[in-house]
């Protein structure tokens, strides 16, 4: 039997599960960086991580501190910078890309800017795009790793900070961006989300084990269905459990959290 697991352990595992070897992929530190330091060791030997200070395809031997952490760098391809990072995204080179916010909505858009009515004098002052808004524009899937209620999963953003799907089908592609890119998938500690097909509204895929649909809606802002047929999200294996353990996050800087 699987050793009992907390929900950022299980978020983290579904994270480095679509994570496909050889891809590229953006991340900042914490449950992102956890998620490919685990692909890496698992599925994906040959996954391309980017930092967005410029360390590339490092081989992370313990979890950095922050995206300037010169771990980023360890055995990596290359050390570049924050432009040659955003131009590769630009040149439609990157598949992936983990973002989060303060706030999301049944696009995918996202909001790490401000809570409140007025820009002037919010509630809350967040710390901005930093390159949020330039990763979503032209990163191909957009990931996005949270906990799930209904402070964040709001029907209206307080401020639009990164494009997900806009307005909805047709929105972003009006707005200049990419065809075929946007969100992908969102990771909660009660479910894995998708986008439909059509409407790209935000939709759920999988239920973690002992979470109900009911429980999903009641944490959710606005209406949200189930892709039918509905799964279940497979538990960590004994072996992922041991790698983000034992080998990412001994210390429990990221898993500790939950």
């Amino acid at each position: 039997m699987p050793d009992p697991y907390n929900p950022m352990e299980l978020m983290i595992c579904c994270a480095a599960r679509l994570l496909e070897n050889g891809r590229t992929v953006a991340v900042g530190t914490g449950a992102p960086c956890a998620a490919a330091m685990l692909a890496q060791r698992t599925t994906a030997p040959d996954l391309v991580v980017f930092f967005e200070s410029g360390g590339v395809g490092p081989l992370l031997p313990t979890m950095p501190i922050s995206v300037g952490d010169s771990r980023t760098f360890y055995r990596g391809i290359m050390a570049t910078s924050m432009a040659d990072v955003m131009e590769t995204c630009q040149r439609g080179m990157m598949d992936y890309t983990f973002l989060g916010g303060a706030q999301i909505d049944a696009f995918g858009n996202l909001n790490s800017t401000m809570i409140g009515k007025d820009y002037a004098r919010p509630k809350v002052r967040l710390p901005g795009s930093g390159g949020a808004n330039d990763l979503a524009s032209f990163c191909w899937r957009i990931l996005v790793v949270t906990n799930h209620d209904q402070r964040r999963f709001v029907e209206k953003l307080d401020f639009l900070t990164t494009p997900g799907y806009l307005t909805g089908p047709g929105a972003r592609e009006g707005a200049g961006l990419p065809p075929g890119t946007g969100p992908y998938r969102v990771i909660t500690d009660l479910a894995i989300m998708g986008y439909h097909e059509e409407t790209k509204r935000m939709e759920v895929l999988s239920l973690h084990p002992g979470i109900t649909m009911e429980q999903v809606q009641a944490h959710t802002g606005f209406a949200i269905s189930p892709k039918e047929p509905l799964l279940t999200t497979a538990p960590p294996s004994e072996k992922e459990l041991h790698i983000l353990r034992d080998e990412v996050d001994p210390f429990r800087y990221i898993i500790g959290r939950a």
